[in-house]
Formats: C-alpha cells, sequence, structure tokens
C-alpha cells in the first residue's frame, strides 16, 4: 500500500507564488506531499500547533510578521519543525541571516523549478532525520522490547542483557552519485550495522527505502541475530540500507548507487566478515553489482562476498524463492499442528513482491484458495479466488495491481481484516498494532515480513487463540539457503535444487518443533518461544568465548 504522504505547510501571502509551489510540488515524481497553505504567520502557528506537519515552507515578509521575527516566532513555539526558507531575489542577505539562525535552507522564489523544490524538501527532511531520529524508530523500539520481555522470561544475565541491547559495529555514510543527466548529483545516506560478532560472520540484507534510518537497520540486524540462532547458523546478524526510492532510479542510476555504496562499506564487508544478501529494494543484479565492485578492489573474483547472487555468477539454485517457500513450509506445520486442511482452506497475502508472491504461489500449489493479496499500489479481493497466472500477467505489463479487473479494490485495513485462514504478511513493519488486532478474522498469522505486529497486538492476537509463525521463524528460509549459498561458493560445489529444498525444509521444521514444544512447555507465545531460542543460542556462546581483555 501507498506510504505515508510528507505533510508540508506553505506559509506564503503571493497567490501567484503559492500556486507556482503547490503545481511544482505535485508536479515533482520523488515527492509524496500533501501541502497546505496558509496567509499569513498566525494562522500558521495554529496549524503548526495542531500537529502534524513535517517540513515548513516559509515566507519571511508577510502581513502580520516581517523578516528575521518570522523565524524567530516560528522557532520559539515549534523548535523542531524542519523550515526552509522562500526568499525573493533581492532578499538573499536575510535569507542567510536566517539560515545561519536555524533554518534548514532557502529557495529564491523566481529561480523555482520542481528539481530545484524538490531536492530541497528531501534534503532538509534526510537532514532533520539524521540529527534527531537516527535511533528513535518505531522497528527498534519494538526490536528492543521483544528481546527484553524474552530476556526477563529466560533470566537472561543482566551483563549480557546490556551487551546485546545495541549493535557491536555501526556505519553511517553519506555520499554522492551522479543521475542520468550528469547535472545532478544526488546525496543519500547509507548504513552498515553489525549486531553481534561473537558467531562467525555476520549475514544480513540490504534495503533501498526512502525511509531507511539507522534504527531501521539496527532492528534488522538484531532480528538477523536470534534468526541466524534458532536456525543454528554460524553467523551473527547484520543489515545494510541506503535511504533513498530506488522505484524513481533508472538501471544506470541504481548501478552508480550501488557501487558508490559499496565503496563506503566495503572495510566492513567480505567473505569471512560480513556477507550481504538483497532485501525490500534490492535484488540479485544489485549483488552482482557488489560483487563486482568488492572483487575489483581485490583483483580478483570473491563470490562469496554476497549471497543472493545471479545462478551464473555462483549464486544458489532456490535463493530467489526461498524465504516465500520457507514461510509455505511452515504455514503447512503449523496448519498440520493446528488440525487445518489447506486443500479446502483461504489465504490473504499483503505484498505482492519477492516474499509475498512466492508465498501466494507456493499457497495456491499447496491446494489453498487465495482470496485477497495487495502491493503497494492497491488490495484486491475475489471470494472465488484469485487467478496468479493472470495477476502475474497484469503485473509484468502494468508494474502494478492496481486496475486488475478480475476483483474488487479494498484498501489496506480492508484485506488485514477479511476472514481467511491463513493471512501472510509478506509487506512492511507495524501492520497488525493494538487498533486492529482485535478485527483480524484469521485463524493463523503467518509473518513473512520483519516486525509487522506490535508487542501490544501480540498479547490481544494470542488471547484471541490465533496462532502466530514470528518473523524470525517464518521469514528464515531466506537467510538459510544464503548460508546454503555461501557454503557452496566456499567449497567450489553445487546442490542441486531438491537437496536446497530438503535442506532448506529439515532445518525449518525443526526449528519449528523446538519452538513449538517451548512455547507449549513454558506456556509462551511462539514469538517469545522463538527469541528465547535465538538468544539462548547467542548467550552460550558468549559465555563460552568470554570477555576480551
Amino acid at each position: 500500500m501507498q506510504d505515508q504522504p510528507t505533510h508540508l505547510l506553505l506559509v506564503e501571502d503571493n497567490p501567484l507564488h503559492a500556486r507556482l509551489i503547490e503545481k511544482l510540488v505535485a508536479g515533482e515524481p520523488q515527492l509524496h506531499c500533501v501541502i497546505e497553505t496558509v496567509v499569513n504567520l498566525a494562522d500558521g502557528l495554529m496549524r503548526l500547533s495542531h500537529g502534524g506537519i513535517d517540513l515548513l515552507l516559509l515566507d519571511l515578509v508577510l502581513p502580520d510578521s516581517q523578516e528575521l521575527d518570522t523565524l524567530f516566532r516560528v522557532r520559539a513555539a515549534q523548535p523542531d519543525i524542519p523550515i526552509v526558507i522562500l526568499t525573493g531575489i533581492d532578499d538573499l542577505t536575510l535569507a542567510a541571516r536566517a539560515v545561519d539562525a536555524g533554518a534548514y535552507d532557502y529557495l529564491v522564489k523566481t529561480h523555482l523549478n520542481s528539481v530545484s523544490l524538490g531536492r530541497a524538501i528531501r534534503y532538509t527532511l534526510a537532514r532533520a532525520r539524521a540529527r534527531s531520529h537516527e535511533w528513535d524508530s518505531p522497528m527498534f523500539r519494538l526490536a528492543q522490547q521483544q528481546f527484553l520481555k524474552a530476556a526477563h522470561i529466560m533470566n537472561l544475565d543482566d551483563n549480557i542483557r546490556q551487551r546485546l541491547l545495541f549493535p557491536q559495529r555501526t556505519q553511517l555514510v553519506s555520499f554522492p552519485f551522479f543521475r542520468d543527466d550528469r547535472s545532478q548529483v544526488e546525496t543519500v545516506f547509507g548504513y552498515r550495522v553489525q549486531h553481534v560478532l561473537t558467531m562467525g560472520p555476520t549475514k544480513g540484507g540490504i534495503r533501498y527505502h526512502e525511509d531507511v534510518d539507522l534504527g531501521e537497520v539496527a532492528a534488522l540486524a538484531m532480528w538477523m541475530t536470534w534468526k541466524c540462532g534458532l536456525m543454528k547458523l554460524p553467523f551473527g546478524g547484520a543489515k545494510g540500507g541506503v535511504r533513498v526510492n530506488p522505484t524513481v532510479l533508472s538501471k544506470r542510476e541504481l548501478q552508480r548507487l550501488t557501487r558508490r555504496y559499496t565503496a563506503e562499506i566495503i572495510d566492513m564487508i567480505g567473505p569471512d566478515k560480513d556477507i550481504p544478501a538483497p532485501d525490500m529494494g534490492t535484488d540479485e543484479r544489485v549483488m552482482a553489482w557488489i560483487m563486482d565492485t568488492y572483487s575489483q578492489q581485490l583483483g580478483y573474483t570473491v563470490p562469496t562476498v554476497v549471497t543472493g547472487k545471479p545462478v551464473v555468477l555462483g549464486g544458489s539454485l532456490g535463493r530467489k524463492e526461498a524465504t516465500g517457500r520457507g514461510l509455505v513450509y511452515l504455514i503447512e506445520a503449523a496448519a498440520t499442528h493446528l488440525g487445518l486442511d489447506l486443500v479446502t482452506s483461504t489465504a490473504v497475502v499483503q505484498g505482492y513482491g519477492n516474499v509475498g508472491s512466492h508465498t501466494a504461489r507456493f499457497l495456491a500449489e499447496a491446494g489453498m484458495k487465495i482470496i485477497g493479496i495487495s502491493d503497494v499500489s492497491t488490495g484486491l479481493y475475489n471470494p472465488e479466488g484469485l487467478s496468479l497466472e493472470a495477476l502475474d500477467a497484469y503485473v509484468s505489463e502494468n508494474r502494478v495491481l492496481e486496475g486488475f479487473p478480475d476483483a474488487t479494490a479494498i484498501t489496506n485495513a480492508e484485506l488485514l481484516e477479511l476472514e481467511c485462514d491463513v493471512l501472510a504478511l509478506a509487506a512492511m513493519q507495524n501492520q497488525i498494532t493494538v487498533e486492529n488486532a482485535d478485527r483480524i478474522r484469521c485463524k493463523l498469522l503467518a509473518e513473512g515480513a520483519n516486525g509487522p505486529t506490535t508487542l501490544e497486538a501480540d498479547e490481544i492476537l494470542n488471547e484471541r487463540g490465533i496462532f502466530v509463525l514470528p518473523d524470525i521463524l517464518g521469514n528464515a528460509g531466506g537467510v538459510t539457503v544464503s548460508y546454503f549459498e555461501w557454503v557452496q561458493g566456499t567449497q567450489n560445489f553445487t546442490w542441486t535444487l531438491q537437496e536446497i529444498n530438503e535442506r532448506l525444509k529439515q532445518i525449518l521444521f525443526d526449528a519449528f518443533q523446538r519452538t513449538l514444544h517451548l512455547a507449549e512447555t513454558e506456556k509462551i507465545d511462539m514469538r517469545t518461544a522463538s527469541l528465547i531460542g535465538g538468544v539462548s543460542r547467542v548467550r552460550d556462546a558468549k559465555l563460552l568465548r568470554g570477555v576480551f581483555p
């Protein structure tokens, strides 16, 4: 579904300038904004007091306020709001003084165009976020809360608890890359986080998304640690990301972005240090560029520096579909436990990217009727069942599901609340919350996404008897087959797809049975049981290795 838009407040008394700015904002493809306009400072301050504004576009010369006093009055009332100054050509000295006083940027109204306005808005938001919100991420808070709950139940040693609350290594970089017209140089933020180095090399994906921040990447690295521990893989958790919208970039731009990002983090990664993989917004082509950039620096080809790369470059059979396939293996195991016959059951899948599309396909192959599905553009519902062949053909031609003719368009909230047997979450975090948990109408909730359910929602789902396959178990198929790819690469050996799928199924079933046994024995939910399983392995390793020096 669509991400939440950025809310802008424009304080501008010149109606011609106001209409121009509104038009430029609407026409900039990299912006997803809602803009409100007021004509004087008093109305602007009143609107700001109600909240919900992400950025202020401020003319300093207004009917009820003049020059720097305008900025000072806003700062006194809203000290944290990011501000971009709008100025006339003869006000540049005043604008520069305003920037000195705390404004983020200034724009000359007579020289405005969609590119300059879009860049000013995007860069201002990025800078404001980097200054104040990098660690303050809902995902990181959720990851820490989940860990602390498990730590309390398992009576984890306080020394280890404090050590595991934050990642061991973190790198934050900002770097440029050329746009295709060569006249624009974009500067973006990138991250690589290694949560725990105790277990061996670190392992984790790289995501390209406009909402990526340090807290989100740290949360994903923490979850990857528990995931690898639960699966008994010889890795610690890591994650990387670039705060960028990949859908507005050409293939050439993505390649330049990827190669420069790789160069910035190259000292952190390596086949015996930290092995990236695909994640949201990246794919096997991106992994090939990372591998090539790394190999160029060393002077010889190093296929094992990444996993999830094309098979012809040393990738593993079955890696692309591994997360979706693994989720369905676990759904089958959970259905057996619940006495649920998949052949007569219905499923709803949120998300139609790599994980969601493969999940839907494998569920359909298992005999399930897919009655609801979604992507970033829309949700679709058909009680008689959706044709995945028709969906794939439509997406191949139109890129998104919106407009698909053989279904009813519904909202994300409506999709999640459809009555079904299996609800598979394969999109974004924070989808099941305290607001909608009591309206979820499935028997089995399977998490292919990271962090889609809040702790408060977990308690509600548990009380209602909904069986949850938690994310660190449900989406572990990807890192498991990544491990297979790494092993094959280090041994210069190739396994068949049948061997890979059999090994994957065996490892996932073993983890499921251990988690289910712990949950039933200790009378705890599956998420807490899976976390305890992962944390326990890390705890044991840390106690055995000790502390240096």
